[in-house]
């Protein structure tokens, strides 16, 4: 069994995106097929800028504020409660364009 506690956790920069922060509360090869799992936290305005991985399936819960994805060249408005999942290779960017933090808890799968 593993627990883990958001606020025992340190924020760190996103790979792709060093200004965004994120706390990983699971890690590459703590679980089989699991890159990991983490809290996002975007401020009004932040961009995660366009990027894919090739053999990563991301999928994205909001947890709160609202934003807009654009996945290969198509825009989608998301908000409280939406769940998008990326394919492998799928080009996505994820902006806040709210008022308010993006709080987006998101994992990635091995393919």
């Amino acid at each position: 069994m593993k627990i883990v506690s958001l606020a025992d956790l340190p924020e760190e920069g996103v790979s792709h995106d060093p200004q965004l922060l994120k706390k990983v509360m699971i890690r590459e090869g703590q679980l089989p097929h699991l890159k990991s799992f983490a809290r996002l936290r975007m401020t009004p305005g932040q961009v995660a800028h366009a990027h894919s991985h090739a053999q990563l399936y991301e999928i994205f819960f909001v947890e709160s504020g609202e934003g807009t994805i654009e996945v290969d060249r198509t825009e989608h408005h998301v908000s409280q409660g939406t769940c998008v999942v990326f394919e492998p290779s799928e080009i996505h960017e994820v902006t806040n364009t709210g008022s308010a933090d993006l709080i987006l808890v998101y994992f990635g799968l091995e393919a």
